[in-house]
């Protein structure tokens, strides 16, 4: 039933200066508009994409309603991820059967370029998953959206497609939250991740679809003696929600290099973490030192292995930020490299005094 991520959109302060962010800084190219000129009244979106990607950026054009409340509650962040399925209305049934909360029953919105069936259900805090049926639509998004083009040609950074989204849950809630999406969706348990550091820790599942094109990381905190990226998160946010996008790159040194030219920053991985790395790794066909100076984490299962790196927020608050991810036959997450994630976050977190 589930295809894949048809796209994501974030509810923003400021949707054109999203949009700009992510096509000077990250390689985006813009695809699509809709506003007040296509007879929106409420709201103005501005869509970008890249390889496979599509992402949608939209702010309120009045102080009230659920777009500005969205906006001041959670800051800038991720309010649905749409889903591309065979059929809207079998999806949205589905979920109705396991008692999921709707929030817009099956309708077609149409064009000229065609026609396509939408439906939405809520899921995790303000999060919402819209099912989207688009096999009768030539457009580049959707219905009510104009094309939208900029001088300046995009550059790219070989982003190819979304690899996962993680997103945060309550502790305590994160059993409850994988037989939602096992009994609603069909999806099935993929990956388990429990991480204990020094300070922090958190239990970890990933959940997916049946074709493994949907991958969803759902995290809660754990017990620990210091606070979690989780919980700071949830603190920050204002309850569960999309943590972070990790956007699979076919090189993952150009990408690295062509979003730091865009002023992107990374986290920084210590020296020592690279001391060994062939020996826990095995071969690659990277040069390790090539991997330090780009701060690329690597991990490896029993398919493969895969390079992974993680920038800093990207947003107005400790939230949402991206992850770059490289497969070389691995199917896992870095589950080797989540401590090293977890401390080099730690590390940031007390910068801000939050750890």
């Amino acid at each position: 039933m589930f295809r894949r991520i048809d796209h994501v959109e974030f509810y923003v302060g400021n949707a054109f200066a999203s949009a700009y962010f992510h096509i000077h800084a990250l390689g985006f190219r813009p695809i699509a508009q809709a506003g007040l000129e296509t007879g929106l009244r409420d709201r103005q979106s501005f869509a970008v994409e890249q390889g496979e990607i599509k992402l949608v950026f939209t702010n309120a054009l009045d102080p009230d309603g659920p777009i500005a409340e969205h906006a001041r509650v959670h800051g800038d962040g991720i309010r649905d991820v749409a889903l591309a399925v065979d059929d809207a209305g079998r999806a949205f049934d589905r979920c109705m059967e396991f008692g999921v909360e709707p929030v817009a029953e099956p309708h077609v919105a149409s064009d000229e370029l065609g026609e396509v069936r939408l439906a939405s259900v809520r899921t995790f805090g303000d999060t919402i998953h819209s099912f989207v049926q688009r096999d009768r639509y030539d457009g580049s998004l959707l219905p009510g959206f104009r094309p939208w083009r900029t001088s300046r040609p995009s550059r790219g950074a070989s982003l190819a497609a979304i690899d996962h989204i993680a997103c945060c849950v309550e502790a305590g809630t994160l059993e409850r939250w994988l037989a939602f999406y096992e009994g609603a969706f069909g999806f099935g348990e993929v990956h388990h991740e429990d991480v204990v550091t020094a300070h922090s820790a958190m239990n970890s599942r990933v959940i997916g679809s049946e074709n493994g094109a949907i991958k969803l990381p759902l995290m809660e905190p754990a017990p620990g003696q210091s606070k979690s990226q989780i919980e700071e998160y949830l603190d920050y946010h204002h309850g569960p929600g999309a943590q972070h996008l990790a956007l699979l790159s076919s090189d993952i040194a150009s990408t690295v290099k062509a979003l730091r030219d865009g002023g992107v920053e990374f986290l920084e991985t210590p020296g020592e973490y690279y001391d060994g790395l062939s020996s826990r790794v095995g071969d690659i066909d990277e040069e390790v030192s090539m991997l330090r100076e780009l701060n690329v984490l690597v991990d490896r299962d029993r398919w493969g292995y895969l390079l992974q790196v993680f920038t800093t927020p990207v947003t107005g608050r400790p939230t949402g930020f991206l992850e770059v991810v490289q497969r070389k036959g691995a199917r896992g997450f870095g589950g080797g490299n989540v401590r090293a994630l977890f401390e080099a976050v730690e590390r940031a977190q007390a910068a801000r005094g939050n750890l």
